[in-house]
C-alpha cells in the first residue's frame, strides 16, 4: 500500500528529524549596564550646565566710582539689574575701559558706606531702567535636582543592587565582621610531623593533641580533659606556624589560620565580630584546630603602662575580651583546640595564661646541630646535591640559625649553584651561600694600597686574638674583600653548640672584639673608625656581664639590667639608684681597660705572627681555616672551642 504523506513525514504534523532549534531568547536586563549608562548619563548633564554657565557673555567690572556715577551721570547707562550690593547692566553704546575691548556689558558693587538715595534719585533723573530680577536666570528644576541629588541617589540605589546580589542587608553590612581566616581542608597542601625537623620536644607535646583530636572518647571515657589552647613561644623562625599545621595534618582535620593583627580594625567591634564568626566555623567545622599566629598583637596585657598598652576601652581591649569569652565556653565534647603562636609571652595578658585558656604552653627552641642538620635534610629532598656536600659539616658551622634560616640557606645554594651552570648543589655553592647570609655579598670597592694595609692588620689582628685566646671560637674564614658594609671580615664558628658559658669564654669575646683597634695601634700608632661596631659589640658584652651575669666582684649577682629589656641603660628606669648606675660605668671600663691591655701585650709579643697572617691576606685577600693558621704559624689545637655569645659569625666594619 502506498505510503501517505503523513507516514512519509512530510506532513505538517510530523517533526523534522533532528535537533530543533532553539528559539530565539528575549534581550536579558543587565543592572550593571543600567547603572553605567545612569552614571555616565549624569555626567553629561553636569558638563552641559557647567559648560552653558561658561558660554554666558562675559561682563567688564568697573569701578563704583567714579566710573559708573561718571556714566550714570553723562547719561551713557541704559539699565541696570541689582541684588545686595551687586550690580549688573548695560551701556547705551559700547564702552571701553582699563584696557578691555569694547562693550556694553559691565558689573560692579556698590559700597556700604554709599548714599543709595543720592544713587536712586541719579538714576531717575537719568532715565536708567532699574530691574528688581535676579542677576542670573535660575537653572530649571529638574538640573538641580540632577546635578545637587544625582550622586547621591546613584549611591542609594548601587548599595540597593548590592544587597539585592548578597540576598539582604545583613550579608553586605556584616562582611565586615566576617572572619578572614584561612582554611585547609585535609586533603589539600598537608603538612604532617614528617616535614617538621629540629624541635623533636616541640612534637612530642602536641603528639597528645593530636591523639585527642583522632580519638577523643578514648579521654572522655575516663574524664580527661584536652587543654583548650596551646601557646607555641620561641624565636621567629623556628617554626611555630608549621608546627601548627603540622598537628592539623596529623590530625587530618580543618586548620584556621589568622594572624592576630587582622582582628583590629578601625572600627570598633570588628575585631570582636570576627572573633565570633571565626569560633562559629570551627565550632561547624569541630573537630579542627584554630591558629592565631603573632597572638601578642591583640593578648598583650591590659595593665596600664606595660608595653605602651594602656587600660582604655579600645578595639584591641574588645577583640581580646571576645577572644576570652569564647574560649572559656569551650568543653571537651567541643572538638576545637586554639594554637596561639608569640615571640613575645612575657607581655601576654595573665587572662589568656589561665587554666582552661591558653593552659598549655610549649616553648620552640633554635635547634641543636642535630636538628640543624634533620632540617636541612628536609630541605634538600627535592635539590640535587654533589657527593661532596657534607650536611653534618654544614649543620656545625651554623650555630644559631632556626629553621628559616636553614631553609634561606639551601635556597641561596641552589641560586648559586643554577647562576654557576653547576648540575648539582656542591660543597662551594653552600660555603659561599653561607658567607653571603653571615657576612654580606662581595662588594667592587677600589681601596687604596694604604686602606688595604690598614684593613689586612685590623682584621689580622682579629684573627691572632681569636687563635691565641683562651675560650675564643676557632677562625674558619680571614678576608679583605669587602661585604655589605664591612671592609673586612672574619668569619669564627665553635665546634660544638653550647649553652653555658664561663668567665673566662665571655672575656674572650671581648679581647676578640678589641684585637682589630689593638692592631692598628700596634702597627700604625693609631687608630681609624674602622672599630666602631666592634666597640658597640663589646661594650654590650662588658654591661652584660656587669648587669645581668653577676661577673663584676664590685656589684655582685645583684641585676640591674632585667631581662625585660628594663634596666639603667634604658630611658624610664628609676629602680637602680644613681650611685649603682656610676658603679655600674666603672666596672665596664675597667673590664673593657684590662682586656685592651692584655690584648696589645698579646699582639705585641706575636707581632711577627700578625705580620706574616696581614701579608697572606694582601696576597690572597681571603684565608680559610688551613691557610690563616698555617700563615699564623698557630697550631689548630690552640684556640678555643667555645661561643661566648652565641653567634656563628663575627663581622667587622671598617670604614
Amino acid at each position: 500500500m502506498a505510503a501517505t504523506r503523513e507516514d512519509r513525514g512530510e506532513a505538517g504534523g510530523a517533526p523534522p528529524r533532528g535537533p530543533s532549534p532553539k528559539a530565539p531568547q528575549p534581550p536579558r536586563f543587565r543592572p550593571g549596564r543600567a547603572w553605567i549608562a545612569f552614571a555616565l548619563t549624569l555626567l553629561v548633564i553636569n558638563f552641559y550646565v557647567g559648560s552653558r554657565a561658561t558660554q554666558a557673555p562675559s561682563r567688564v567690572r568697573i569701578p563704583y566710582s567714579p566710573f559708573f556715577l561718571a556714566q550714570v551721570s553723562a547719561g551713557h547707562v541704559k539699565e541696570i539689574t541689582s541684588k545686595g550690593t551687586a550690580i549688573q547692566g548695560t551701556f547705551v553704546r559700547s564702552l571701553r575701559y582699563a584696557g578691555s575691548k569694547p562693550t556694553t556689558r559691565f558689573q560692579t558693587e556698590i559700597p556700604e558706606f554709599a548714599d543709595n538715595n543720592a544713587l536712586s534719585r541719579l538714576l531717575q533723573r537719568k532715565g536708567v531702567v532699574v530691574n528688581a530680577q535676579p542677576l542670573t536666570t535660575g537653572a530649571p528644576w529638574w538640573e538641580n535636582v540632577l546635578v545637587g541629588f544625582g550622586p547621591t541617589i546613584l549611591f542609594v540605589f548601587l548599595l540597593f543592587w548590592l544587597m539585592r546580589r548578597a540576598g539582604n542587608v545583613q550579608n553586605v553590612l556584616g562582611a565586615f565582621g566576617r572572619s578572614r581566616a584561612r582554611r585547609y581542608q585535609p586533603s589539600g597542601d598537608r603538612v604532617t610531623f614528617a616535614d617538621v625537623a629540629g624541635i623533636d620536644e616541640a612534637k612530642a607535646e602536641l603528639t597528645e593533641v593530636v591523639d585527642f583530636l583522632r580519638h577523643p572518647e578514648k579521654y572522655r571515657r575516663l574524664g580527661g580533659r584536652i587543654p583548650h589552647g596551646v601557646l607555641l613561644s620561641g624565636p621567629p623562625g623556628t617554626g611555630k606556624t608549621l608546627l601548627a599545621r603540622a598537628v592539623a595534618g596529623e590530625a587530618e582535620v580543618p586548620f584556621f589560620s589568622m594572624a592576630a593583627s587582622e582582628f583590629v580594625e578601625a572600627i570598633v567591634g570588628v575585631g570582636a565580630s570576627r572573633v565570633r564568626d571565626l569560633f562559629v566555623q570551627a565550632k561547624e567545622a569541630a573537630p579542627a584546630i584554630v591558629f592565631i599566629d603573632e597572638l601578642d598583637a591583640i593578648g598583650r596585657s591590659r595593665t596600664s603602662g606595660v608595653a605602651g598598652f594602656s587600660g582604655g576601652n579600645d578595639e584591641r581591649e574588645q577583640t581580646l575580651n571576645q577572644i576570652l569569652t569564647e574560649m572559656d565556653g569551650f568543653d571537651s565534647s567541643t572538638g576545637v583546640i586554639v594554637i596561639g603562636a608569640t615571640n613575645r609571652p612575657d607581655v601576654l595578658d595573665q587572662a589568656l595564661l589561665r587554666p582552661g585558656r591558653f593552659d598549655r604552653r610549649i616553648a620552640v627552641q633554635p635547634p641543636d646541630r642535630g636538628g640543624r642538620e634533620a632540617i636541612l635534610r628536609v630541605h634538600v629532598r627535592n635539590v640535587p646535591l654533589a657527593p661532596d656536600v657534607d650536611l653534618s659539616r654544614i649543620a656545625s658551622t651554623t650555630p644559631g640559625m632556626v629553621g628559616a634560616d636553614l631553609a634561606n640557606l639551601v635556597n641561596e645554594a641552589a641560586l648559586l649553584a643554577a647562576r654557576r651552570n653547576h648540575d648539582a648543589v656542591d660543597e662551594s655553592d653552600f660555603a659561599d651561600a653561607l658567607e653571603r647570609i653571615v657576612l654580606g655579598a662581595e662588594r667592587q670597592v677600589m681601596m687604596s694600597p694604604e686602606d688595604r694595609r690598614r684593613t689586612a692588620y685590623h682584621e689580622g689582628g682579629h684573627a691572632i686574638v681569636g687563635m691565641l685566646t683562651e675560650g675564643a671560637d676557632p677562625v674558619r674564614k680571614v678576608s679583605i674583600i669587602p661585604r655589605g658594609m664591612a671592609l673586612g671580615v672574619t668569619f669564627a664558628a665553635p665546634d660544638s653548640d653550647r649553652f653555658n658559658y664561663r668567665e673566662p669564654e665571655v672575656r674572650a669575646k671581648i679581647k676578640v672584639a678589641l684585637g682589630g683597634r689593638a692592631a692598628e695601634e700596634v702597627v700604625f700608632g693609631e687608630t681609624s673608625t674602622g672599630a666602631e661596631s666592634d666597640i658597640a659589640q663589646l661594650t654590650e658584652i662588658a654591661r652584660q656581664m656587669v648587669g645581668r651575669w653577676g661577673m663584676s666582684p664590685a656589684i655582685g649577682p645583684v641585676a640591674v639590667i632585667p631581662r625585660d629589656g628594663t634596666g639603667p641603660f634604658l630611658p624610664g628606669a628609676t629602680e637602680i639608684s644613681p650611685d649603682t648606675q656610676r658603679r655600674v660605668d666603672d666596672e665596664v671600663r675597667r673590664i673593657v681597660d684590662e682586656a685592651h691591655q692584655q690584648v696589645v701585650v698579646l699582639l705585641q709579643q706575636n707581632r711577627s705572627k700578625l705580620d706574616a697572617l696581614a701579608a697572606q691576606l694582601l696576597e690572597h685577600e681571603t684565608l680559610d681555616e688551613d691557610d690563616a693558621y698555617a700563615a699564623a704559624d698557630v697550631p689548630r689545637a690552640a684556640a678555643g672551642s667555645a661561643d661566648a655569645y652565641a653567634t656563628a659569625a663575627r663581622s667587622r666594619v671598617d670604614s
